[in-house]
């Protein structure tokens, strides 16, 4: 366990860099800690890294560094992480920074010189994000026709949104949602554990919609800064003609707007151009494509991020972990 004073250098680096990706808060390393993963921080000449590293069998460990590092002088930052992660006899460390594209002109080879690429991301590589500085008419006029439509719709209907910490309802909806479009779901523990360490702070919610005083539909909103997610949410199976979800996507982004924050990121959309989106979205239902055609009609932009970045330790076991992540994959929208 981290020192006191450990815990402050790192809770000092996050509130530095204001616009840090709530994945690289020391409350997120915490939540990870709860669920088969071992959080490190470290921070060195205005750089600053939280690891995460989950333990394989016969002692190794891949290392994963999400939306990171924060600051600058990350070659710098690279030799203790390297020592790290030996130490720790991890295959390969996994770095995703938190970048859209196009990246910065030279950014790979002045600030991840003797990485591989690797196209394939743990977190969804491509998104969704709204720009909440317009005010409320703008962010209505900048939706699709239909979801502005189904927002008056729910209202019409008499759906309410509201906070909760009925965190049980909200898994009973996952699960149903999963059933239906094929979603991986965590386990209660897990949706409980993360509003527990963030709700507290202010940077996590649980919103409701409700009808008649039944629940129909949930969303789990983090918040940092001035930065907002929408990681988590669920929908019954016998309500949908209300349109809940509308309702409770726009609320989402009111009470984010109102909180401060400037930019809401619907995380997770087929990872395609956007021209191919547009042309397909009707017909696919696989994978992310049904969420997209939700998603879509919220207006924002879509953005790509940058791609993984790779540190192979141990060559021949990233091979074998390779055969087995192919065996294991899965289609999941869900946060690593």
């Amino acid at each position: 366990m981290a020192s006191d004073s450990i815990k402050a250098a790192e809770d000092k680096a996050v509130a530095i860099h204001s616009d840090t990706h709530i994945l690289q808060t020391p409350q997120w390393g915490q939540f990870k800690n709860s669920f088969g993963w071992q959080a490190v921080n470290l921070t060195k000449d205005g750089a600053s890294a939280q690891i995460l590293f989950k333990r394989l069998p016969l002692g190794l460990s891949i290392a994963y560094l999400p939306k990171g590092p924060l600051g600058n002088n990350w070659q710098e930052l690279w030799p203790a992480v390297d020592a790290l992660c030996k130490q720790n006899r991890a295959i390969f460390l996994q770095v995703e920074p938190d970048l859209f594209e196009p990246l910065p002109e030279n950014f790979v080879q002045t600030c991840l010189a003797g990485f591989v690429t690797e196209p394939e991301t743990i977190q969804p590589r491509r998104t969704i994000v709204v720009d909440l500085q317009p005010d409320e008419d703008l962010l209505l006029a900048a939706m699709k026709q239909k979801t502005r439509y189904n927002i008056r719709l729910a209202k019409k209907h008499g759906v309410e949104v509201r906070t909760s910490t009925d965190i049980a309802t909200f898994h009973r909806l996952s699960e149903t949602t999963g059933n239906r479009d094929g979603f991986y779901i965590h386990p209660l523990a897990y949706y409980q554990k993360a509003h527990e360490l963030f709700a507290p702070q202010g940077e996590c919610v649980l919103l409701e919609a409700v009808h008649n005083g039944t629940v129909l539909a949930g969303l789990m909103l983090f918040l940092k800064g001035k930065r907002s997610w929408y990681f988590y949410g669920a929908s019954d199976d016998t309500s949908r003609n209300l349109m809940p979800t509308y309702l409770l996507q726009w609320e989402a982004m009111c009470y984010a707007k109102n909180r401060g924050c400037t930019s809401y990121d619907l995380w997770g959309i087929p990872d395609e151009d956007e021209a191919k989106l547009e042309a397909e979205f009707m017909q696919r239902k696989d994978g992310l494509w049904g969420v997209y055609r939700f998603k879509r009609g919220f207006g924002g932009q879509v953005r790509r991020s940058a791609p993984a970045f790779l540190r192979i330790y141990r060559p021949l076991w990233y091979q074998a972990y390779l055969l087995y992540r192919q065996q294991r994959k899965a289609g999941s929208n869900a946060p690593a």
